[in-house]
């Protein structure tokens, strides 16, 4: 206790980390207790530092004001495009799964029941007898999961779609219109010993921002090539196969193993064991180390620098408590926690503060 006394004596009696400490603790409180009321709200926030970056680049050639009015144009262009012709197709694409994980069941039960067979001294039928029951349970269970969440929230999730589409595109525009009103009224809300505090945000900002874009851009060629990829070697469901590995990137160095089973399941059950298999799961290990090797590094070259065991313990750990957007931020957030450590100051040693006590009292 005495050593934490200690600390605390060291630290707390200067006005910047006292102020720091105060932002985090608030901005922490804010996420933790009005988290859900006010997602519409970092929905836009992320979205406005998605185009920020283009605003700026606009503002070489035209006033900010133009250039948010045409940026937040092809945003609701694409907002469009999503809702009217993605959307559809994906939900189409679901259906049709659906409807074909009967058959897809009874094609991987047959295989399951041949493995005795052919790999006698790997599996045995007890083994196989029981894997399908706990296929056959884990089955019906999603599916009554799947029911039960259809037929109670389906109306709150349809009314909560059209209040987001409402809001959320309305907050980005005044994010991006009155950023520097938005900005003067928090900085007034600060405290006024804040250096520490803005040393800290500037370089939050700037990863955050950089991350954002850079990820939403990763996204969208990973997804694209995706898309390309099982179109032209015929998978089926490639729309919906391609949203979802664009999507595995949030995730990193997780999301492109666990995607990877739905990809070979529908791809085997289509193709069986076949060199057409072969070739779409060949593919896709393409696209990935692509994505690892070459893309990557061109996006986030100078964005975020952690070592991949924090990357992966940040995921565990803001993901477990805020779901998608904590996985989604767990990079930035743990960018956040590395910038703290770096601005935080450092105690004088016990030697320099004697000396400059008896320099005093000299």
């Amino acid at each position: 206790m005495q050593t934490i006394r200690d600390w605390l004596s060291r630290h707390m009696n200067d006005p910047q980390v006292v102020a720091l400490t105060g932002v985090l603790l608030v901005g922490l409180g804010t996420v933790v207790f009005f988290g859900d009321m006010l997602a519409p709200v970092f929905t836009a926030i992320v979205i406005a530092y998605l185009l920020e970056g283009v605003v700026q680049k606009l503002e070489h050639w035209i006033p900010r004001g133009p250039a948010v009015i045409v940026v937040f144009l092809l945003f609701m262009a694409g907002f469009a495009l999503v809702m009217f012709a993605l959307m559809p197709t994906l939900t189409q694409q679901v259906a049709q799964l659906v409807e074909n994980l009967p058959r897809m069941l009874d094609r991987g039960q047959t295989t399951l029941l041949r493995l005795p067979e052919r790999y006698p001294e790997f599996f045995s039928a007890e083994q196989v007898s029981s894997l399908l029951a706990a296929i056959r349970q884990e089955s019906v269970d999603l599916g009554r999961m799947l029911v039960s969440s259809v037929s109670l929230s389906s109306v709150v999730k349809i009314f909560t779609l059209v209040v987001y589409s409402i809001l959320v595109p309305l907050l980005v525009f005044f994010f991006l219109k009155d950023k520097a009103r938005l900005l003067g009224w928090v900085r007034r809300c600060l405290p006024r010993h804040r250096t520490l505090a803005d040393t800290v945000w500037h370089e939050v900002d700037m990863q955050i921002g950089n991350y954002v874009r850079g990820k939403f851009l990763e996204i969208l060629i990973v997804g694209a090539a995706a898309y390309i990829t099982f179109v032209l070697l015929g998978l089926q469901f490639a729309a919906l196969l391609a949203v979802v590995t664009g999507l595995s990137v949030i995730i990193p160095y997780i999301g492109a193993t666990v995607i990877t089973v739905p990809i070979a399941v529908v791809a085997y059950f289509q193709f069986g064991p076949s060199s057409e298999f072969i070739w779409v799961m060949a593919a896709y290990a393409i696209i990935q180390a692509l994505d690892g090797n070459v893309l990557v590094p061109l996006l986030f070259s100078e964005v975020v620098n952690l070592h991949p065991v924090a990357i992966i313990v940040s995921i565990l750990v803001f993901g477990g408590i805020w779901g998608f957007w904590g996985i989604f931020f767990a990079i930035p957030l743990a960018t956040l926690i590395n910038a703290v450590i770096n601005a935080w100051p450092e105690p004088e040693p016990p030697e320099a503060a004697r000396g400059e006590a008896d320099d005093a009292s000299g």
